[in-house]
């Protein structure tokens, strides 16, 4: 068995049931994610799109990748045909953008909203007066 896949086998065992193990693979080569895969694993997770896409082209289709960090709305186009979830929606122009991606290929992307609990200016996500605002108002009524 090989280091990745007795670490799977180890973490799996930690997690309770119902419980999402997302493998975070960003900067690890196609390689390493195929041994993953080949251990059982089938969702993985990126913070790059043009590297997500790559690997998604070079691995097997079943992958289930899940785009995890910032995403600029002009690289929505790499990951919108098979992204199963992306994980930092931060803006209402975000969003809308996302939206307009995923319609062009016929899908309908699940998403995750990212709030802003800290204080600091470098940290993004929605404040939540102006979340619960766009939520009530614009696609989301």
């Amino acid at each position: 068995m090989s280091d990745i896949a007795c670490q799977l086998s180890f973490v799996r065992s930690m997690l309770p049931g119902g419980v999402t193990l997302v493998a975070v693979s960003k900067t690890h080569p196609a390689e390493a994610i195929r041994e993953a895969y080949d251990a059982g694993h089938r969702v993985f997770g990126e913070s790059r799109p043009q590297e997500l896409r790559e690997k998604h082209e070079a691995l097997p289709k079943d992958i289930e990748w899940h785009m995890i960090g910032h995403l600029q709305t002009n690289k929505i186009k790499y990951i919108a045909p098979f992204v199963a979830l992306i994980h930092s929606v931060d803006s209402a122009r975000l969003a809308e953008a996302i939206q307009r991606e995923a319609a062009k290929c016929g899908r309908t992307l699940e998403i995750l909203l990212e709030i802003r609990v800290a204080e600091e200016e470098t940290k993004t996500g929605w404040d939540m007066a102006g979340l619960m605002e766009y939520v009530r108002t614009a696609p989301f009524a």
